[in-house]
């Protein structure tokens, strides 16, 4: 197992051209990058990124879920197909970066119609999977409490349908929607690709300053055969000074080492 830092870490904070040379300062071996906005997704951008990051591993790429993903699920074939084409920019942007994954939310549970149909929703995954696998991407759904996979079972429902569709497990958003992350990680299992970590006192804070125990987190991992990387997804308000978030990557680093 590897450690690194999502760029979305320092979202407002640094632009991604300035946070992948600090993190090639710092040594993090491996990155996600947060692409927010549409001038992001734009492969000349990518470019700008890929002479920029130095020797980090750029793994997974993470949009904006607003932005298009639940369009990609739309009953209107324009919307889906301008969502397609702005899916297509972010993939070839990973392509460039290197990227293996692309960590995904989907439909955004925000209104009140809304009705959950998982067999539509699964097809229609397997579709968009096909789309990034041209790519050279892996599809990875992310459990996130206002997201489509907001409990334990939707993923088994959506891979049964797309079988080569990757997990990405969040311990923050699991404790927000009520459900133990060890339910997650059972049902990702094999299939996980990458995990997102931060820590709980009163509030979100940075891994090591808080009660999570990242011990049995690393234990368990290992259990189910992961070897992918394990990133710190903090909000930018959860920690001070930067050097608190290198601090949060040495405390992680030496903590996975050990399995």
């Amino acid at each position: 197992m590897r450690v690194g830092i999502s760029t979305a870490s320092l979202f407002m904070r640094k632009y991604n051209e300035d946070t992948l040379p600090l993190f090639a300062e710092w040594r993090i071996p491996v990155a996600e990058v947060f692409l927010s906005s549409f001038t992001e997704y734009e492969p000349a951008f990518a470019d700008l990124l890929k002479a920029r990051k130095g020797d980090v591993e750029v793994y997974s790429v993470h949009t904006i879920n607003t932005q298009y993903e639940p369009q990609l699920y739309s009953a209107s074939p324009r919307v889906r197909g301008d969502a397609f084409q702005i899916l297509g920019k972010a993939m070839e942007s990973a392509r460039i970066l290197g990227a293996r994954s692309h960590t995904f939310h989907g439909i955004a549970r925000l209104k009140r119609t809304y009705r959950e149909d998982i067999p539509h929703v699964a097809e229609q995954t397997l579709a968009i999977s096909e789309f990034c696998k041209n790519y050279g991407i892996r599809l990875c759904y992310e459990n996130v409490e206002w997201a489509f996979y907001n409990r334990p079972g939707i993923f088994k429902e959506l891979r049964a349908v797309c079988p080569a569709l990757g997990g990405v497990l969040d311990i923050k958003q699991a404790r927000v929607s009520g459900y133990d992350y060890r339910d997650y990680l059972a049902e990702m299992g094999s299939s996980l690709s990458h995990v997102h970590v931060s820590d709980f006192r009163e509030k979100g804070c940075l891994p090591g300053r808080g009660g999570f125990d990242f011990d049995e987190l690393f234990s368990r991992l290992r259990d189910v055969g992961f070897d992918g990387p394990v990133f710190i997804e903090n909000y930018a308000s959860d920690y001070g000074d930067l050097k608190e978030l290198y601090e949060s990557y040495e405390f992680l680093a030496e903590k996975a080492s050990k399995y």
